[in-house]
């Protein structure tokens, strides 16, 4: 079993360090055409092949609610970085897909999100990167 004292040590260090790390780069934000979430599901659909994501894809990868998250589609394919069509797989479901101008502007914003990024962890080197993203991705697992 593990020793509850040192679990709880460990999350607050995960927790603290994962806050002060998205205050720093929540900057990047600051004078961009995107905001957080934006960038979020444009992130998840310029991922996909032929920058086309199911809705239900979009919304699990989200840190906010579902109706949230439509909200959100709805108001970007009104400023025209995405489009939303009926999933012909899912009667009920919807497909999303960047535009061109949403995936401009997801890779104007990448590149320096990215570099903020790097800069931030390169307090780690390769070795420990590697082993926290596993760690992580061993926290995610159910």
């Amino acid at each position: 079993m593990t020793d509850r004292k040192l679990a709880l040590e460990a999350w607050e260090s995960l927790f603290r360090a994962q806050h002060e790390l998205f205050d720093e780069m929540v900057q990047d934000f600051d004078d961009a055409h995107l905001t957080q979430a934006e960038y979020d599901v444009l992130l998840t659909v310029t991922r996909s092949p032929e920058m086309t994501s199911r809705l239900r894809d979009v919304t699990g990868n989200m840190l906010i609610s579902q109706p949230s998250v439509s909200r959100l589609v709805d108001r970007m394919v009104t400023r025209g970085l995405i489009a939303k069509c009926p999933d012909p797989d899912d009667g009920r479901g919807a497909l999303i897909r960047a535009t061109d101008a949403g995936a401009r502007a997801f890779r104007a914003l990448a590149t320096v999100h990215g570099r903020s990024i790097a800069d931030r962890m390169s307090r780690l080197d390769d070795d420990e990167l590697r082993t926290l993203r596993d760690l992580a991705e061993k926290l995610r697992q159910r």
